[in-house]
């Protein structure tokens, strides 16, 4: 597969989306009892269903609307449970965890990525260059850590031998491989959440680790981040080309590794940056720069009515027109080859230029989550269960309930959750007050919460709350008359 996306053109690419989008509908609609039952109940006529503008017909599903609706087990293809798979767990931020059943063909589609990635780097593994991946990310019940093993794993069985270690979130054993382990390799992937990799490197520089000589790649999921960020972390490790070493990836327990950054989306990113034409062909007025990644229609399509992110993919719980949370948009590779030139931008002299492979497969751009919420180290944090902290008897004497929360950046990338406190009339802003707050808030996170548990377990001094309190009525986020905000998505900077 991994030859095919280097060589298939963005033609074929659209006819195969079309393709599997209207086979998996079929195929589902006739096995699958709970989309059965989802169809009939929407009058749904199947046979009907011929063409990508009749699939556009079909109504969407969703985790409340379809998934949360049926036993699991008629979730799943012809009702059965009881086959070879493994299972993963969002993080129950918005209630019980939803557990998602896979089978091997998500392994095989990340797995692809992980080959394409390896197979771009200045030293591609091979006896002469033996190359360790450090996998950052949990490796519990979540889909992070153990899919990206397991990605790596066949990645390095089929095409690139590689040595994993799977550390997981415990930045201690990352920081004692990378001093004792990694220097007996040509070269080191240190894997996991943006801001978590960004702490090792820096507490690496802290202890006198010379990374530059590791020849660290870099790869990322679960949130996106800046152009400067990626500057950053590539300074501090001393990586030359960030688009053939450094990788993003758009996944979800849902589905796994849905989409991820190649270099040519990376490229088209920061050309779309310096070209303001180009940045709102592509993007529109959006202030925010969107992810932007590929995806292989053989393995999953995506779609964007009304800028809304539906998905349509093969797993052990196949989803069809699935809407993940997500806000964006789809554009095909000549889309994006149109839209460079109408700017005054070759797409392929540019890449030819920096030295990246043009892949042709098709884009998917991603902003936020329409959930309200909020990302810390790839945890999902939810206005909810600050909400329910704030509303406790012990703390109404203090707050009036309202607040708003936001992730924040210090001036060198540093992120921490703030959250905007409102004091009643008369209560006077004190550190008493702030940090019984902080108490209560951290410890309701940490009942409610488990990838924020999980990551309190690990590194607690990053994830604590950093409550800041307003006098009543603040305009800056407490405007009386006006709609509470309670996420703020906009980057800032660190308040206090």
């Amino acid at each position: 597969m991994a030859a095919r996306v280097r060589r298939v053109r963005s033609s074929a690419w659209m006819r195969e989306r079309t393709a599997r989008s209207l086979e998996l509908f079929h195929e589902a609609a006739k096995r699958v009892p709970a989309y059965r039952a989802f169809l009939k109940a929407h009058g749904v006529r199947v046979a009907a269903i011929r063409t990508l503008e009749d699939f556009a017909r079909v109504p969407q599903t969703s985790k409340a609307d379809y998934l949360k609706k049926h036993p699991l087990a008629d979730l799943c293809w012809d009702g059965v449970l009881a086959r070879p798979a493994i299972f993963s767990s969002t993080s129950g931020s918005t209630g019980k965890p939803f557990y998602f059943q896979r089978t091997e063909n998500l392994e095989e589609q990340y797995s692809v990525l992980a080959e394409l990635f390896l197979g771009n780097g200045a030293r591609v593994p091979d006896a002469k260059h033996p190359t360790l991946v450090i996998i950052g990310f949990g490796m519990g019940v979540w889909i992070g850590g153990t899919l990206t093993f397991r990605a790596f794993d066949l990645a390095s069985r089929r095409a690139y031998p590689v040595s994993i270690l799977p550390a997981g979130v415990n930045k201690a054993e990352i920081l004692h491989a990378l001093r004792d382990l990694a220097p007996s390799f040509a070269q080191t992937v240190l894997i996991g959440y943006p801001p978590f990799v960004k702490d090792i490197i820096d507490e690496a520089i802290r202890e006198h680790i010379d990374l530059k000589k590791l020849n660290l790649r870099l790869m990322f999921a679960a949130e996106s981040f800046t152009e400067r960020f990626r500057d950053y972390l590539a300074q501090k490790v001393g990586i030359r080309n960030v688009l053939r070493d450094t990788l993003n990836i758009y996944g979800t327990a849902d589905i796994g590794a849905m989409a991820f950054e190649t270099p040519t989306a990376i490229l088209l990113r920061r050309l779309a940056l310096k070209n303001k034409q180009l940045y709102r062909a592509l993007f529109g007025q959006a202030e925010k720069l969107p992810t932007l990644a590929q995806y292989n229609p053989a393995y999953v399509s995506f779609e964007a009515p009304e800028g809304e992110i539906l998905l349509t993919g093969m797993s052990a719980m196949p989803l069809i027109r699935y809407a993940v949370g997500d806000q964006g948009g789809v554009l095909s590779f000549d889309d994006v080859v149109r839209l460079c030139r109408e700017s005054g931008i070759d797409l392929k002299k540019e890449a030819k230029r920096a030295n990246a492979p043009l892949y042709e497969l098709p884009f998917v751009y991603v902003y936020a989550r329409s959930d309200l919420s909020t990302k810390l180290y790839g945890a999902i944090v939810y206005p909810e269960h600050v909400r329910e902290a704030l509303e406790e008897r012990s703390l109404q004497r203090y707050a009036t309930g309202k607040f708003s929360m936001q992730t924040v950046s210090g001036a060198r990338h540093d992120q921490s959750l703030q959250v905007n406190v409102e004091l009643r009339p008369g209560v006077k802003i004190s550190s008493r007050v702030r940090k019984e707050i902080q108490e209560r808030v951290l410890a309701r996170l940490l009942e409610k919460n488990a990838e924020y548990r999980n990551n309190h377990a690990a590194f607690p001094e990053r994830v604590i709350p950093d409550i800041v309190l307003w006098p009543h009525g603040d305009p800056k986020y407490f405007t009386p008359g006006i709609k509470q905000k309670w996420v703020i998505k906009e980057p800032v900077p660190k308040t206090r």
